[in-house]
């Protein structure tokens, strides 16, 4: 039976490499072509991409630590990795209300002490790229209005997506030299995990059930000593959903789209079923 699985996950490392799934991060700055043609035209372009840059910094961090604070707790005294995470935003110079606000996300409250919901929203964007939106709000009612108005501004429609995607638990553990997936396929399954990889920093990297990604995390770590660096749930495309962007201004067009339902309190992560970004 070990061997069944084993060749299992085998086949599906390649599948896993494939990027089939893109958070905002993941795209590539490119110029404008309506950048203007006067210098205060320049300026402002440039203060735009700057601000984007620094939004965008500023979203990576945030999940950094609510990851972190979800995972291993709100001390850093006993939580290295929210250490670490808080050094990283501090650093960057990102806002003192951001980090608290953060922190009290990973803990599921708002920075007034209220219970955050979780809310998923469904749409469809332009050029046919189907969306799945995860949010955290203390207002579900409002967070559903809002966002669903930021997508049809956008040229989208809210309409039922999930069907398109598979939700699992993604495990990313940190770089360990003479450590890698091939080697760790035993533990992998033993640990639980459904697929295993290694991803563009060299890292392990494993799939599962959503509900066993902090189980399957904690004994993998103790079979092949290294500690877990990430673990999320993600929305992964279904491989005969995936939609090709034909040229870099559609997957520009997407980026701005992103940027646009990021400016968005409630919104966390963003899932795509595209397979190119230019």
């Amino acid at each position: 039976m070990a061997s069944i699985v084993s060749r299992s996950l085998v086949q599906r490392r390649a599948q896993a490499h494939q990027v089939g799934y893109e958070l905002v991060r993941s795209f590539s700055s490119s110029p404008s072509w309506f950048a203007g043609h006067n210098r205060w035209s320049q300026i402002k372009h440039g203060k735009a991409k700057n601000d984007k840059a620094k939004s965008l910094e500023r979203q990576v961090v945030a999940k950094e630590i609510s990851s972190s604070v979800q995972m291993w707790g709100p001390d850093p005294k006993f939580n290295p990795r929210l250490t670490l995470a808080l050094s990283n935003a501090k650093r960057a110079g990102i806002p003192k209300a951001i980090i608290e606000a953060a922190v009290a996300r990973g803990q599921g409250l708002s920075v007034t002490g209220e219970a955050l919901e979780s809310v998923t929203i469904e749409a469809i964007l332009p050029h046919s790229v189907a969306a799945v939106i995860e949010c955290q709000t203390e207002n579900k009612a409002r967070c559903l209005q809002d966002v669903r108005h930021a997508v049809k501004n956008a040229g989208g429609t809210a309409t039922p997506t999930a069907y398109l995607f598979e939700k699992k638990g993604r495990i990313a553990f940190e770089k360990k030299d003479g450590v890698n997936a091939d080697d760790c396929l035993d533990q992998a399954i033993e640990a639980g995990a459904t697929d295993i990889t290694t991803d563009e920093d060299g890292r392990i990297v494993v799939f599962t059930e959503p509900s066993e990604t902090k189980n399957v995390g904690e004994a993998l770590s103790k079979l092949i000593g290294v500690a877990v660096e990430e673990l999320e749930i993600l929305w992964v495309p279904k491989d005969d959903t995936l939609v090709e962007l034909k040229d870099e201004s559609q997957a520009q067009e997407i980026e701005e789209i992103l940027g646009t339902l990021h400016e968005e309190p409630s919104v966390r992560d963003i899932y795509l079923n595209i397979t190119q970004t230019f």
